[in-house]
């Protein structure tokens, strides 16, 4: 949004933007970190559609996925990095100026 045009939509970060994605990383930025099926569950995917989506947040550095055992079964647990709790800020700013100049077709911020 470098000309402060809130209509710009090369504003709005894709990697975030993704249905799937958009969902997992509301939910983990409200938590500390989730397990993989708390995460699946909250955002109504199934378990390859997740992984898949989780591999393009990890790999943009904005999720971080911890795998350990737990009673010999694995477990993977997920957080937001602090790359990605900033591009979250980042989105959601983007999103609310772009909201209040439809709310206000013509005013300037």
């Amino acid at each position: 949004m470098a000309d402060g045009n809130p209509f710009d939509h090369n504003a709005i970060d894709d990697i975030v933007h993704g249905r799937i994605r958009l969902g997992a990383m509301a939910y983990l930025s409200a938590v500390d970190s989730a397990l993989f099926a708390e995460l699946r569950d909250k955002v109504g995917a199934t378990d390859g559609n997740l992984s898949a989506h989780l591999r393009k947040l990890e790999e943009a550095g904005y999720v971080r996925v911890d795998k350990s055992f737990a009673n010999r079964k694995p477990q993977t647990r997920l957080s937001l990095t602090r790359t990605g709790r900033n591009a979250w800020r980042v989105w959601l700013d983007h999103i609310e100026r772009l909201t209040r100049a439809a709310a206000n077709p013509g005013r300037e911020e």
